[in-house]
């Protein structure tokens, strides 16, 4: 049963037709003062050193009267006309970059936004390893950070109750000075700048700095540059921190505040669980949590130059619990810069070994 007003066959399609051509028409054409990005769309990825063309479909019956387009919050070009313009990437970054594009129409503007996503120019190189030599380790020292300096080693250790920063002897293993944290503190990365030890504590936002020969405590302050501390390590001029995200974060020698951050990322995305770290010749090598991976990381830019697969050295049955294999992982990187001497190992390993990065 039908109900309302009966209308004949020709109404029936001239009123189907009418519909076709309105809808086909909204399609096309955008609202009246709407102005919106052709390209780059929003999350759009590229390779470092690529161009990305910007492109706007502007608003249909308005006049233009210019475009001011900026990158991250900086201005980077004008125009005048409607053809969009082209923004180089080589000196960018990786990561996340916010378009902006105010459209000038007389006195009125409208701002509208898309942002891109720099990855790594190329894929990483792949290194695998030699095993050198190996020195013994105490396996009650839950490894969170690990230096090497004037003949000995110095680690960070975690795990509540047992956290501590101590100095051992790389021949015998023997733990010849200690600085105890509170029972209730997580200990996690250091690194030595000078004659100071700094080190970071875990989900417990402090930190510590230590007179590095005597380890005689000499300051106390709250850390809040990530979201969490996890590893550190020093240039000679800036303290690099991370906190298990794919940013690394920089921070004052002198007064350890955050002072800038790179986003770390290879030619396919960002790599997260980023975590203990060492300066080496120009570049920072970094565990990545849970994995057998050290990377090799350009501190200018963030990009992944190397990764090295450690995948072998300890064996994976060497803990019977599966709890200890899950928390017992690869973290710690030491190298001797006069010896040109790199050290790696892992939480409660017996061993820290001496080993040699060779390319796949």
């Amino acid at each position: 049963m039908l109900f309302g007003q009966k209308i004949n066959h020709f109404e029936f399609l001239f009123l189907i037709v009418t519909i076709i051509i309105f809808a086909s028409s909204c399609k096309d054409e955008p609202a009246a003062g709407y102005n919106n990005f052709i390209a780059p769309s929003a999350g759009t990825s590229i390779a470092s050193g690529n161009e990305i063309n910007v492109k706007i479909d502007f608003a249909k019956g308005k006049k233009i009267d210019s475009v001011v387009y900026l990158l991250d919050s900086t201005r980077i070009a004008s125009a005048s006309d409607t053809l969009g313009i082209k923004i180089k990437t080589d000196r960018l970054k990786l990561g996340n970059h916010l378009i902006t594009a105010k459209i000038y129409e007389g006195e009125k503007s409208d701002d509208i936004t898309s942002n891109i996503i720099v990855l790594a120019a190329k894929a990483p190189d792949l290194y695998t390893y030699k095993v050198i030599t190996k020195f013994p380790h105490d396996t009650s020292a839950y490894v969170e950070g690990l230096e090497y300096h004037d003949g000995f080693f110095y680690e960070g250790t975690g795990e509540k109750g047992k956290s501590d920063l101590r100095k051992v002897n790389v021949q015998t293993g023997k733990v010849l000075q200690r600085a105890r944290l509170d029972t209730a503190l997580f200990g996690e990365g250091i690194t030595l700048i000078g004659n100071k030890i700094l080190q970071l504590t875990w989900m417990d936002k402090k930190a510590f700095v230590y007179d590095k020969d005597t380890f005689k405590q000499l300051a106390e302050f709250p850390y809040s540059v990530g979201r969490e501390g996890w590893g550190l390590t020093f240039d000679g001029q800036k303290i690099y921190t991370s906190d298990g995200s794919n940013t690394i974060y920089l921070m004052n020698k002198d007064t350890y505040q955050k002072i800038g951050s790179i986003e770390v990322f290879d030619d396919k995305g960002s790599r997260d669980n980023i975590n203990e770290l060492e300066y080496i010749d120009g570049k920072i090598y970094a565990n990545v949590y849970l994995t057998n991976d050290i990377i090799i990381i350009n501190p200018e830019n963030g990009t992944i130059e190397g990764k090295i697969d450690l995948t072998g050295l300890f064996p994976s049955d060497y803990f019977k619990a599966g709890t200890e294999r899950d928390n017992n992982v690869l973290n710690g990187i030491a190298y001797d810069k006069a010896g040109k001497r790199l050290f790696v190992t892992g939480k409660k390993w017996p061993y820290i070994f001496e080993i040699k990065i060779v390319k796949k």
